[in-house]
């Protein structure tokens, strides 16, 4: 996990993303540095745009406020496209279970 960390961190400081900064940073954390772990982090992101994963880990869906009574078959029309909407959304994003196992097995967990 610190290694993402550090590496989030070298991405918000707008520094290059390579072995040595990200050495840097966990030994500056006081971390014992894991050379396979370093070159295996740097090797994942090289072909990651990190500004499109954060958005999409940050881009949670909104549950729609309950309506009032009278307009309940207008709202439960509008909800049931909604949800409809939400379900293409989620199938095109990558799913935080998924990203998960990704991490598993590039660090063993």
């Amino acid at each position: 996990m610190e290694y993402i960390y550090a590496s989030l961190v070298l991405y918000a400081a707008g520094k290059e993303i390579n072995e040595e900064n990200l050495k840097k940073i966990l030994e500056a954390a006081g971390i014992q540095v894991d050379e396979a772990r370093v070159k295996a982090v740097v090797a994942a992101l090289k072909n990651i745009n990190i500004d499109e994963v954060i958005k999409s880990a940050t881009a949670m869906p909104v549950a729609p406020a309950a309506a009032p009574a009278p307009a309940a078959p207008a709202a439960a029309e509008e909800k049931k496209e909604e949800e409809k909407e939400e379900e293409e959304k989620k199938k095109e994003e990558v799913s935080e279970e998924q990203l998960a196992a990704g991490l598993e097995s590039l660090f063993g967990f």
